[in-house]
C-alpha cells in the first residue's frame, strides 16, 4: 500500500507569514508536458549477505509485524489488464513498466486486454473512493480479487488477505485516476512490485520502493533485483522461510556475483516504537502541533539505531518539514542534519536532493542566490536519474529564480520552461502548476514586502 506522504514543500522558509506577500498565481502559459524516456537505474551498493537478509524480511512478514506462511508468487506468465476509466497517460507508463521488468527483472510478464487472460488487474478510480476505504492510502494492491466490486463484496474474505495467502493466482490494483501522472505512475510502480514480490515495506532501505519514506517514486536497481530474485527457478511457490533462506545465498551468488558469497546478515534492528512514531508525525489526520511533537520525539528514538542511520536522518527531514512554518531556524538546523547523514552513505543521494531543495529555499529565501543555484545543480542529475518529476520542476523553479536574482532573465526563462513541463507531469493540473511557481516567488527576497532578505 503505498501511503498519501504529501512532499512537504512549504517555502516559507527563513522568513515569516508576516515579512512575506501572498502573491496571485501568476498566468504563465504551460508548455507541453515532458516524461521521462530512459531508465538508467543503479545497481545494489550492498554485500549479498545484506541483501538476503533483507530479501526475507521484505518476503516473510507484512507491515505490521505479521509473518506470512509461505513463500509465493505467480507461476507461469504473468498478464496485466487495465480497466476503467483510464487517464492517457497511464497505459504508456504501465508499459514503460512492463518493459522494464521483462528486461531487468527478467519476467515473463506483458499487458493484454482480455479480462479472462489477466492475472493483474489495474482499475483507476476517483480518490475519494479508495479513501473511505483506506483513508490513509494513495493506493493498494489485494490478493485473489479481479476488480473493485468483487474487492467490495470479498473485502472480508479470509482468503484475499496477506497473512493467509499460499498461491498467487489474481491480484486487483487500485489507483487514483484524479491525481498527477506521476502520482499514478508512482502507485503502478509500488503495487506492481508487490502483487510481483516483496509485500513489506522496511524504513532502512534507502535505495528501494519498498520502502514507506516515499523517497523513490520508480523501481530502483535494488527492486528489479529483489523481483529477479523472486522468480528464480531455485525458488518456488510454498517454500519456507528457512529453505527460502538456505537456497539465497547460492542465487544471489550467482544473480549478483559483485555482493560476494556470503551468507546471511545478522537481523536488523528493530525499532516499532520509532515506526509508530514516525506514522504520527506524518499523518494529514493530526494536528500541527501533534506532528511536530511526533517528529522531535522521532529523532529521539533514532538515535539508538546509530549516527549514520537512515532512520535518524529520515526522523530529522520530518522534524524539518514539520517545523517549518512555526520554527524555521529549527527546520534548517533539522534539513542539515538530515543532509549529514545522506551524504556520509553511499545509498542515500536521492534523498540528499530532497533535503538540497529545502535548504536551497531557505538560502533563496535569504537572497544567496548563487549557493540556491549550486545546490540545485548538484543534484539535478540524481533527480533525473530517479525520474521525479515533481521534484526536478521545483528544483527548477528554485533555480530559474536564483539566476533572475543574478539578472541572468534569458536563462531563467528557459529554465522555468523546462520546470513547467516536468511540473505538468509531476503534479497535473495547470492551476496545481501555477500553484507552486507561485510559492517559489513569494519567498524571493524580490517580492519581500520589506524589501530586503531576512
Amino acid at each position: 500500500m503505498r501511503r498519501i506522504f504529501l512532499a512537504g514543500l512549504l517555502f516559507l522558509a527563513a522568513c515569516s507569514a508576516e515579512e512575506t506577500t501572498r502573491l496571485d498565481t501568476p498566468e504563465v502559459s504551460l508548455p507541453p508536458m515532458k516524461t521521462f524516456q530512459r531508465t538508467s537505474p543503479l545497481p545494489p551498493v550492498y554485500s549479498n549477505a545484506t541483501l538476503a537478509r533483507d530479501y526475507l524480511d521484505l518476503t516473510f512478514s507484512l507491515e505490521n509485524g505479521e509473518s506470512l506462511p509461505v513463500f509465493t508468487r505467480f507461476e507461469g506468465p504473468i498478464t496485466v489488464r487495465v480497466i476503467g476509466d483510464a487517464p492517457s497517460t497511464l497505459v504508456p507508463d504501465l508499459d514503460r513498466l512492463i518493459t522494464r521488468l521483462q528486461k531487468e527483472a527478467g519476467l515473463n510478464i506483458s499487458r493484454v486486454s482480455s479480462a479472462s487472460s489477466a492475472t493483474i488487474t489495474v482499475e483507476p478510480m476517483p480518490r475519494r473512493q479508495i479513501q473511505r476505504i483506506a483513508p490513509a492510502a494513495a493506493c493498494f494492491v489485494r490478493p485473489n480479487v479481479s476488480s473493485w466490486k468483487e474487492y467490495r463484496a470479498r473485502r472480508n474474505d479470509p482468503t484475499t488477505f496477506w497473512n493467509r495467502l499460499t498461491e498467487r493466482k489474481s491480484m486487483a490494483i487500485f489507483l487514483p485516476n484524479d491525481v498527477s501522472p506521476q502520482e499514478m505512475r508512482d502507485c503502478l510502480h509500488e503495487e506492481i512490485a508487490q502483487g510481483l514480490g516483496p509485500v513489506n515495506d522496511i524504513y532502512r532501505l534507502s535505495t528501494s520502493i519498498f520502502n514507506d519514506d516515499n523517497f523513490h517514486a520508480v523501481l530502483t536497481g535494488y527492486d528489479m533485483l529483489m523481483l529477479r530474485l523472486t522468480y528464480d527457478p531455485a525458488l518456488q511457490t510454498g517454500l519456507s522461510r528457512q529453505q527460502v533462506a538456505q537456497r539465497l545465498p547460492g542465487i544471489l551468488a550467482r544473480l549478483n556475483p559483485r555482493g560476494g558469497a556470503q551468507g546471511i546478515a545478522p537481523p536488523a534492528i528493530q525499532m516499532g516504537a520509532w515506526q509508530r512514531t514516525i506514522a504520527q508525525a506524518t499523518d494529514p489526520r493530526r494536528t500541527s502541533a501533534q506532528k511536530l511533537s511526533a517528529a522531535r520525539r522521532a529523532v529521539e528514538l533514532a538515535l539508538s539505531a546509530g549516527p549514520r542511520d537512515p532512520r535518524l536522518a529520515f526522523s530529522y527531514y520530518i522534524l524539518g518539514r514539520q517545523s517549518l512554518t512555526s520554527s524555521p531556524g529549527e527546520a534548517l538546523q533539522a534539513f542539515l542534519m538530515a543532509g549529514t547523514i545522506y551524504q556520509s552513505r553511499p545509498d542515500s543521494a536521492l534523498q540528499e536532493a530532497h533535503v538540497a531543495l529545502q535548504v536551497a529555499a531557505f538560502q533563496l529565501s535569504a537572497g544567496r542566490a548563487e549557493i540556491a543555484e549550486q545546490l540545485v545543480n548538484q543534484n539535478l542529475a540524481t533527480v533525473r536519474r530517479a525520474e521525479h518529476a515533481s521534484l526536478l520542476s521545483l528544483l527548477l523553479l528554485v533555480k530559474a529564480e536564483a539566476l533572475e536574482l543574478q539578472n541572468k532573465p534569458n536563462e531563467a526563462a528557459v529554465v522555468q520552461r523546462e520546470a513547467l513541463a516536468w511540473g505538468r507531469y509531476g503534479f497535473g493540473a495547470g492551476n496545481e502548476v501555477r500553484l507552486r511557481a507561485a510559492e517559489i516567488l513569494a519567498i524571493s527576497p524580490r517580492n519581500r514586502v520589506n524589501g530586503s532578505p531576512t
